[in-house]
């Protein structure tokens, strides 16, 4: 036999040392399993918590939204559009025979539309998608602290952003800000993964989900984008030259995201696309750079409602760096605003000598970024701000006191910390009670009682230092319960109750009758809901549609314009900005209409939108959202009438809106309407019959 293959010795068995029993084997989970248990390294209780956290959000967001109605009737009309006409899906048309697109780009329109070409075109199918789109991005927040930071720092993050209150009101309404938020929170997830292990892909899909955001909301996704760029020059594994190419990959990816759709509507002949609402000049620079941009903060605001100059004096409240805590926005987001501010100082401060690439510092220099960047936008802004505007704030409050609070916690044993956080919790209290105090007559005792608890609470943190175990884990979600009492009873107020027009607010309706408006006026928009919403607004009864589980609601009441037979008898901006609701008689008469490109012409979008989807045609809406476009002229309007393209208008008595340079021009049609035709009466509502020809 051959040295290179000498024989192979064969083994031997030997019983004595064979084990007397066998382990059994590992048994595979199945999917149930694993999708209930979670990965093997986290403690058991924390997919269950997560699942239930998600569960209860996604039952907060989804209860009962057929109570709402239409609620952004704009949007909604301008959704139905789309699933008629693809042009007016890409365009974001407010009618399916694209006259005018609606005020910013079509990102949130066009998952609404989609839900719409497969579910139908009704209130659920329209307004379920940002109530998921809500759930993902809680459960988005929860992955991206979890990846650095306890579950329990997760499970905070994203119960505080579930339940503030104007995040329950804008993932149960159909305006941009929902999809807006999914994104950019979608977008801080993968930043961390690039902070985590420096690749250019997720430098890339951030930039990707950022310029998706733009498409959603335009420029307001770009306030995310310089903190993102620093944190990661700052707190990026790579070496720093590679961390500039990436920076500038991010913004060149974050261009091309949010470019193609605006270079294909810029390119795209006037001629044969619909009128880009929002401009004075048809155009979509006009909308990006001046009403809905670098407007909102100089106040000049061409087209908008109420006017440039106006606005530059402060038609939309008091500015300065204390406005989110204001009676306007204060218990829309500001709940835990103080002890998230407390924490990231307090973080920033500690962490402040440690390595470059510093989690815990990056970490909260990337969602503290965000909050005072945001904030700082909103706070300082010249020009249109909303209540629910704030509802950009909630994710970055959420994760900065779920890190800080559990972050000073584990290290409790240290005076100062325990001090640090009994003050956070006192604040917290003391907060909760001047924000409850603003509606003395809703729940009253709430208020006292939260007070009194969270002294006693923040007494306990500071004085205890050596607490451990099970009396550890019930102060901790003392605490944790105390800071989420208020915001979670002013969310269940705003889930009770149907939203709709196009200023929504959240909360009781003690607290929103008196502010919401600028300057501490009477609130724009409200109104009642649409008909057939499912539930009196002004005065619940048990088991009513806007009532939840049928039992009697915290609150009730919308302040604002209602509705007298399609025409909003509230005056001023109150009646612009409310939709209309159509009689029987008046929307019979539309479906019966054939032969037109516009069955009817109204003037604003919110007037138009409410005849649209009740009668499924089509309805010009002159001067677009605030009725100041300068579309159509009235050569144009006239030419439409001549050539037979619109059937009847709809007498609004609005004349054009409050301000800006075109409501002559809505005027002037509304005129020569009146001159030249004769008005009839249809189930209350005054309208022209534009088909036969004029007399003049």
């Amino acid at each position: 036999m051959s040295i290179f293959n000498p024989p192979r010795s064969e083994p031997t068995l030997d019983l004595e040392t064979l084990p007397t029993s066998f382990p059994p084997p590992e048994r595979r989970r199945s999917r149930l399993e694993r999708v209930w248990r979670g990965p093997d390294t986290d403690p058991v209780w924390v997919r269950p918590a997560l699942l239930l956290l998600l569960v209860v959000t996604a039952a907060l967001y989804l209860w009962d939204l057929g109570a709402s109605g239409w609620a952004n009737s704009y949007y909604s009309a301008a959704a139905q559009a789309g699933t008629q006409s693809w042009k007016a899906f890409f365009f974001g048309s407010t009618d399916a025979s694209n006259f005018i697109t609606v005020d910013k780009a079509p990102a949130s329109l066009w998952v609404m539309e989609i839900s719409g070409r497969i579910f139908g075109v009704n209130s659920w199918s329209v307004l379920v998608p940002q109530a998921l789109e809500g759930v993902a991005a809680v459960g988005i927040l929860f992955a991206t602290v979890k990846r650095w930071f306890s579950p329990a720092a997760a499970l905070i993050a994203g119960a505080v952003f579930a339940l503030t209150p104007v995040a329950a009101l804008m993932f149960r309404f159909n305006n941009p800000d929902a999809l807006l938020v999914f994104l950019l929170v979608a977008g801080a997830y993968t930043m961390t993964r690039a902070l985590e292990d420096g690749r250019l892909r997720w430098m890339v899909a951030t930039g990707a989900l950022v310029g998706f955001a733009f498409l959603a909301k335009e420029l307001q996704a770009f306030l995310v984008l310089p903190v993102f760029g620093i944190v990661y020059l700052l707190a990026g594994p790579p070496k720093l030259a590679r961390r500039i190419g990436h920076v500038i990959v991010l913004g060149l990816t974050t261009v091309a995201a949010g470019g193609w759709w605006v270079a294909i509507v810029q390119l795209w002949p006037t001629s044969s696309r619909p009128y880009i609402g929002g401009s004075q000049n048809d155009s979509f620079w006009n909308v990006l750079f001046g009403y809905n941009g670098f407007g909102r903060l100089t106040g000049n605001e061409t087209g908008s409602v109420g006017g440039a100059t106006q606005n530059s004096t402060g038609r939309w409240g008091t500015t300065g760096l204390v406005r989110m805590f204001n009676s306007q926005f204060g218990g829309q987001i500001s709940w835990l605003l103080p002890a998230a501010l407390v924490l990231l100082v307090a973080g920033l401060a500690v962490t402040a000598t440690r390595v470059r690439t510093d989690r815990t510092r990056a970490a909260l220099a990337l969602w503290g970024g965000w909050l005072i960047l945001t904030g700082a936008a909103f706070s300082l802004g010249q020009g249109i701000i909303h209540e629910y505007y704030s509802v950009a704030l909630a994710p970055a409050i959420g994760a900065i006191v779920g890190i800080g609070a559990t972050t000073f916690w584990a290290r409790r044993d240290n005076p100062i910390v325990r001090v640090l956080l009994g003050l956070v919790v006192a604040v917290t209290a003391l907060w909760s009670y001047v924000l409850l105090d603003r509606t003395p007559t809703w729940f009253p005792m709430l208020r006292a009682a939260l007070l009194a608890a969270g002294l006693v609470i923040a007494l306990a943190v500071v004085i205890a230092p050596t607490l451990r175990g099970k009396f550890a884990v019930v102060l901790a979600l003392a605490a944790i319960g105390l800071g989420l009492a208020a915001p979670t009873a002013y969310t269940l107020s705003t889930v009770a109750q149907p939203h709709s027009g196009s200023l929504p607010t959240a909360g009781p309706a003690g607290a929103a009758a008196g502010r919401g408006g600028p300057g501490g006026a009477r609130r724009f928009g409200g109104g009642a809901p649409p008909a057939g919403a499912g539930a009196n607004p002004g005065a619940f009864t048990p088991g009513a549609g806007g009532n939840l589980g049928g039992a009697p609601a915290f609150g009730g009441g919308f302040a604002g314009a209602g509705t007298d037979g399609g025409r909003p008898n509230g005056g001023g901006l109150g009646g612009l900005l409310n939709g209309s609701t159509p009689s029987a008689a008046i929307t019979t008469l539309f479906q019966q209409s054939t032969g037109f490109r516009w069955t009817a012409a109204a003037i604003g979008a919110d007037n138009a939108a409410g005849y649209q989807l009740a009668s499924g045609k089509a309805v010009m809406a002159i001067g677009g959202f605030n009725g100041t476009d300068p579309a159509p002229t009235l050569a144009q309007f006239e030419q439409y009438v001549r050539t037979g393209q619109i059937h009847y208008f709809i007498a609004s008595g609005r004349g054009g809106g409050p301000g800006g340079g075109s409501a002559g021009t809505s005027s002037a049609i509304t005129q020569w309407v009146e001159q030249n035709f004769t008005a009839r009466t249809v189930g209350g509502t005054t309208i022209y019959d534009l088909s036969p020809t004029p007399s003049a």
